[in-house]
């Protein structure tokens, strides 16, 4: 397909930009260029994909997911003020209490 001038300035008008006379025949032969490369481009066969790239190796060994509590150097009891059952006792807020 050939871009003359006459299509540069319709789609100079459609693109609301302002183009001299100066400019026609370079803005057509760049416009030619790229319609040329766009045809170019539709005669890539499009039934053919290319595979995804993944960077890295294509099986990464995962660790087993095993759940090991992490041993405490103190035991809660000696470290919470007040250890009663297994729970934390904390004083009750005066804001709780019952007027």
């Amino acid at each position: 397909m050939s871009i003359g001038k006459a299509e540069v300035v319709h789609i100079a008008k459609l693109a609301e930009l302002a183009v001299s006379d100066e400019e026609l025949p370079r803005l057509a032969e760049q416009l030619a260029r790229i319609v040329s490369f766009v045809e170019e481009l539709n005669q890539a066969p499009a039934e053919e994909t290319a595979p995804a790239y993944l960077a890295g190796p294509t099986m990464t060994p995962l660790r087993p997911d095993i759940v090991d509590p992490v041993p405490l150097t103190r035991s809660p009891a000696e470290i919470a003020p007040a250890f009663v059952d297994g729970f934390f006792v904390v004083p009750r807020l005066g804001a709780m209490e019952e007027a």
